[in-house]
């Protein structure tokens, strides 16, 4: 397709970079910014140069925040003793949605792949351990995508904890095997959290 406008056709190339946009869907949302002014265009992009800019992980957890130390693990009212091992921001939003979960998170950054080239070293599983070294009594949640990768590393991060006077869990299987976090239903995702089990029964389903 030949554009008219050789700043459209930009738009549409950076636009359709987005994961699930086509050059389709791209090209519509930008007439869309196009016929509602210029404001929401200077709005959208004064936003992402923002997040460009601004956005940092959080230096006790690793979730994304404005500010060196992001909001849940600045609020007071949070269990410091239970802690969410999570894989990426979404799980933190999806789990959040039930309104369930009061303790602390721990987000990896993603999961063990080797086919992927992505090992331990690559996530933030050295952070976590360090968190815990002189923690008695806590209770460390796992709650990764019911895969091979989220089996994998949530059982490497087991391992890598035994000794420590931690207990493990991980949320029931009402997440069905093969599942993405992110899509679980807020009902499920919540009665999951409720009912976690030890980790190691987890093991021998």
């Amino acid at each position: 397709m030949e554009y008219a406008s050789k700043i459209l056709e930009k738009t549409v190339d950076e636009i359709s970079m987005l994961p699930g946009i086509g050059r389709k869907t791209a090209l519509r949302l930008a007439l869309h910014l196009i016929r509602r002014g210029p404001e929401s265009s200077l709005r959208l992009s004064e936003a992402l140069v923002e997040m460009a800019d601004k956005l940092m992980h959080c230096r006790i957890c690793s979730n994304i925040s404005d500010t060196e130390i992001c909001s849940i693990c600045a609020n007071p009212g949070r269990d410091d003793r239970l802690i969410c091992v999570v894989e990426d921001i979404r799980d933190v939003i999806a789990i959040e949605s039930t309104g369930q979960f009061k303790g602390r998170y721990h987000v990896l950054g993603g999961l063990i792949s080797p086919l992927d080239g992505i090992g331990p070293s690559q996530l933030t599983i050295d952070d976590l351990v360090e968190r815990l070294k002189d923690s008695e009594g806590h209770e460390l949640l796992f709650a990764l995508g019911a895969t091979v990768e989220g089996d994998s590393t949530a059982f490497f991060i087991f391992r890598k904890l035994q000794g420590m006077k931690v207990r493990m869990t991980a949320i029931s299987r009402g997440i069905g095997v093969g599942d993405q976090l992110e899509y679980a239903d807020e009902v499920t995702l919540a009665r999951s959290i409720k009912h976690r089990i030890p980790f190691e029964d987890s093991l021998k389903r």
